[in-house]
């Protein structure tokens, strides 16, 4: 139970619980609630291969922060605990979702989408690109499962999905902002500061929500 609850504490679990709740509520529209079960299920599985790559990543940041909630610096799981069940779960992953219902094309870009994900750990976190991952995993999402039924994405989906991923990016960033500086992690919302973190989230939404309106 204890090395359980540290795998789903490595996974992010809040915001990977929403991100397949979103997946399930897009795959009843377009399919039915049996298929839809089935993508969630996929769809979380993607979730986790970011969720702990993120945690193997960032394990010396957390530690010299000694972040305690972060289940690898408490020790509720090890490293090499953690990076077993990862090694597991991204070839599963791949086969979970491609011979899903989403199907090869859908697949593909759910695991577009998770690609940009785990680059966002390892490369654009660093950078003034840190939202462009993403905008295109938000964008991903919702289209991917569009596409598994031969519907091409609406502009509100990949558009909006797009500006209130990068909207969620700025937000999820201000609560480490100071210790991300201090850590030497310059993405775009360390380099213009909370308050603007904050005014640049604010638009994201709105033209996020806009573009849903207009375009719906």
């Amino acid at each position: 139970m204890k090395k359980l609850r540290g795998l789903l504490k490595a996974s992010h679990f809040g915001p990977t619980l929403i991100v397949t709740a979103i997946s399930w509520f897009f795959a009843a529209h377009y399919w039915w609630e049996g298929p839809a079960y089935v993508i969630a299920f996929g769809v979380f599985t993607g979730q986790l291969v970011v969720g702990w790559s993120n945690d193997l990543y960032d394990y010396k940041d957390d530690l010299m922060h000694n972040r305690q909630n972060k289940p690898l610096v408490s020790e509720l799981i090890s490293q090499s605990y953690l990076k077993r069940w990862l090694t597991f779960m991204v070839p599963f992953s791949f086969v979970a979702n491609l011979l899903g219902p989403l199907g090869f094309k859908g697949g593909l870009v759910y695991m577009f989408g998770i690609a940009m994900g785990v680059a966002y750990n390892f490369f654009f976190k660093f950078n003034v690109f840190s939202w462009l991952p993403y905008a295109l995993a938000f964008a991903a999402l919702p289209s991917c499962i569009a596409i598994s039924k031969d519907v091409t994405p609406p502009v509100w989906m990949w558009l909006g999905g797009a500006l209130l991923g990068s909207a969620a990016h700025f937000i999820n960033v201000i609560k480490d902002m100071d210790q991300d500086r201090a850590s030497g992690i310059g993405g775009a919302p360390q380099r213009i500061g909370k308050r603007n973190s904050i005014v640049v989230a604010g638009l994201l939404i709105a033209l996020g929500l806009s573009t849903l309106v207009v375009f719906n």
